[in-house]
This record gives C-alpha cells, sequence and structure tokens, in this order.
C-alpha cells in the first residue's frame, strides 16, 4: 500500500488567522490525523511562518510516531531547523520566499553539485532526503546522480490534465517513475491530488512509495469529517 502523509499547512492556516489564538490545536490535530491512519505528517515551514511556524516543527517532532516529512528551501535557516529536528524525511523544494505554494521542481542539471552538497549533509543526519521533480524523465538522472534517496513527482499538471484526458496526463508521469525505479530511487509524489485522481494515480505508477496530501483533504474534512475524509484517501492507495 502507497503511504499517505498529510500535509497540516492549511491547518495551521486556520490557525494563525486569528493571531495567537490556538484553535485548532495542530498538534492534536497531527495525532488525531495519525490515529485516523494516516502514515506520515508532512509540513512546509516558509520564512514568514505565515502557516507552519518553526516552533511547530520541534513539537511535532516530539510526538509524531510515524514519520515526520520536513518539506522546504534549503536556505540557512531550514537547514538549521533540520539539523535540531532531523525528522525521517526532508523534502527539498525549490520554493521562493514569496511563492504561494510549491510552482516547479528543482533545476537538478543546473544545481547538481548545490544540491549533492546538501544531501550529503542530510544524509548524514540520519534523515530520507527527496527532493521535487517536474515529471520528466531526462531529469531522473540529474537527480539520483545528487544522491537522494527519493523524488517527489509534482503532480500539478497530472490533476490539471486528468479530466480532459487521464492517459495523456499520467503518461510522463508513469515514464519518470519508471526511470526513477531503474535507477534505484523512491517515488513520491504531491501538489492537487484529490478523491478523484488519486487511484488512477496510484494503478498507473507502481512505484510510487508515499503521496503527500494537504489543501484537498482539508477541504474535503469540512464536509466529511477528518476521520472518515482520512480513511477514504486511503481507500483511494490500496
Amino acid at each position: 500500500m502507497v503511504k499517505l502523509s498529510v500535509n497540516i499547512n492549511k491547518i495551521a492556516t486556520l490557525r494563525n488567522a486569528r493571531g495567537q489564538h490556538a484553535r485548532p490545536d495542530l498538534l492534536q490535530a497531527a495525532r488525531d490525523i495519525e490515529r485516523f491512519g494516516a502514515q506520515g505528517i508532512t509540513v512546509h515551514p516558509r520564512p514568514d511562518e505565515r502557516h507552519i511556524r518553526y516552533q511547530d516543527v520541534l513539537d511535532l517532532k516530539a510526538l509524531v510516531t510515524t514519520e515526520l516529512n520536513v518539506e522546504g528551501n534549503p536556505t540557512p535557516d531550514f537547514l538549521d531547523l533540520v539539523r535540531q529536528v532531523r525528522p525521517e524525511q526532508v523534502t527539498l523544494v525549490p520554493d521562493a520566499p514569496d511563492a504561494l505554494t510549491s510552482n516547479a521542481g528543482w533545476d537538478v542539471m543546473g544545481q547538481q553539485e548545490y544540491l549533492r552538497g546538501i544531501v550529503a549533509e542530510l544524509k548524514g543526519l540520519g534523515c530520507r532526503v527527496s527532493i521535487f521533480l517536474d515529471p520528466d524523465p531526462a531529469l531522473v538522472p540529474a537527480a539520483a546522480s545528487t544522491g537522494t534517496d527519493r523524488i517527489e513527482l509534482y503532480t500539478e499538471a497530472y490533476a490539471r490534465g486528468y479530466l480532459a484526458d487521464r492517459e495523456a496526463a499520467v503518461a510522463p508521469y508513469r515514464a519518470a517513475a519508471a526511470r526513477a525505479g531503474k535507477l534505484g530511487l523512491g517515488v513520491n509524489a504531491g501538489h492537487d491530488l484529490d478523491l478523484d485522481n488519486l487511484a488512477f494515480l496510484k494503478q498507473q505508477l507502481p512505484e510510487l512509495a508515499e503521496v503527500s496530501i494537504g489543501h484537498a483533504l482539508v477541504c474535503d474534512a469540512l464536509y466529511l469529517g477528518l476521520e472518515n475524509t482520512v480513511q477514504l484517501y486511503k481507500r483511494q492507495l490500496k
């Protein structure tokens, strides 16, 4: 079964909307999401702390019992945080400081040496490393050369094209995942995955190990309830 890691950024966004208000309780939400069956918790702290705060990551490390996946651009502040927390997985994402959300994978050819040094340090801390990557099979060997353990395929294009032609939408992802598998890389996926498009992606990518889902899952939970929603997403991954 493909693992479901739930991104709780949107829960933090709701909390932060009331300043220092503590509702909803982010830590309790993480506990409950694990209790409801998720196999991981994902957070993506950004420099302005507009949703996940750096202190949240420290607090979550003390209570997450599955896997903590910390995403972000490896700035000095981010790397300092990771050195303190040593999460089970670090997903490197090339976000600009003012990015609304992740919107591109790494230029693994142009930034190979830069990434190689960061990957080596993170693996030395005991973290599994994943690199956010556009679904281009030609990029996969360059990603592998950085020493990363996994790639995370950026699935916005798949989600956008799914309703019009799901076979065409998934084709580059299938090719990139197959290339990764041949090179010994694990494959994660994330961005705009939901209850409509998730099962097909899972069926088409036998190499898929983990998905990270936040926005759609939290939106669905408003109507369906958090426990039921986690179970529905897990069912798509069986």
